[in-house]
């Protein structure tokens, strides 16, 4: 298999320890538990995301196993802006700080408490379930722009989370990049519902959630196929991954990193298990891959 170079990288505006970030809203609740997936081998990480107000998130059951992944709805659950304390340690660390809002200034006043602490934003314009937020905006190309806009105004690196569940993602992704994005993130989960047979009702408390997992990940390359095509930003690949040749087959359909998520619910150790495979002394630059099955 191919192998890639060992050693830090600097991806949209960011300097991470490798290729393998944390996905938000796994176990970015607390700083312990960032600074524990940084210690396991992630070359960063991205927080919960955060909003204007705290959240108690949706009623349960909100999450369930499936074959090949996750359904979930959360609901955004977060304290807000007394999140601060909880990251004020890991200043030095790629702590990538998820935010989220309802219009373009929800959006620049959450990214305001930030702003003396964080190495970056990942804006949540993706989440299928949270009414309001996320898909519910981010599928508009003007919305996304403008709160794009919003928030690289602070100069902070500003990555733009998508969703997949639009006609075309392109031209949401050209928005963020004319927004001032610093990277692109594809793709967030994907809209979907189970129904228990003999409650004769859905299972999540919410009716509907968003599938992560393997069983996503080819819907999630060709969204980053397209995105490589469409912009020029870098992409950060995100959906399914569980594997070094999943990274590889990421990297050359366009991504320069890749987020990891529901893989840590099977296997905590999961990104020193793919750092052994992915990496070594005699590897490939990354960019020797990225984007080659354009050619």
């Amino acid at each position: 298999m191919i192998t890639l170079q060992k050693g830090p990288v600097h991806i949209g505006g960011i300097t991470l320890h490798n290729h393998l970030i944390l996905a938000a809203g796994v176990l970015g609740t607390t700083g312990a538990s960032l600074g524990r997936m940084l210690r396991l081998g992630a070359g960063g990480v991205v927080t919960k995301s955060i909003g204007p107000e705290p959240k108690a998130g949706h009623s349960g059951p909100c999450l369930i196993p499936l074959n090949g992944g996750l359904l979930n709805a959360m609901g955004l659950p977060n304290p807000s802006r007394d999140y601060l304390d909880e990251i004020t340690h890991l200043r030095d660390e790629p702590v990538i700080i998820s935010i989220f809002g309802g219009t373009p200034e929800e959006f620049g006043e959450v990214a305001s408490w930030f702003a003396d602490t964080a190495v970056g934003f990942e804006l949540n314009l993706s989440c299928p379930h949270a009414e309001g937020y996320g898909a519910a905006i981010g599928a508009d190309p003007a919305i996304v722009r403008a709160c794009t806009e919003e928030v690289a105004a602070y100069g902070i690196p500003t990555w733009v989370k998508l969703t997949p569940n639009v006609t075309d993602i392109g031209v949401i992704g050209r928005a963020a990049e004319e927004g001032g994005a610093s990277a692109i993130v594809a793709v967030n989960t994907v809209r979907g519902m189970r129904i228990s047979i003999d409650l004769r009702r859905p299972v999540l408390g919410n009716r509907f959630g968003g599938i992560s997992g393997p069983m996503i990940f080819p819907i999630a390359l060709r969204c980053v196929y397209d995105l490589y095509d469409a912009c020029s930003l870098p992409i950060i690949g995100c959906g399914g991954v569980s594997s070094a040749e999943d990274v590889i087959e990421m990297m050359m359909a366009g991504a320069s990193a890749v987020q990891i998520g529901s893989a840590v619910y099977d296997d905590i150790a999961i990104f020193e298990q793919i750092a052994a495979s992915l990496y070594a002394d005699d590897g490939l630059a990354a960019d020797e891959i990225v984007g080659c099955a354009h050619a």
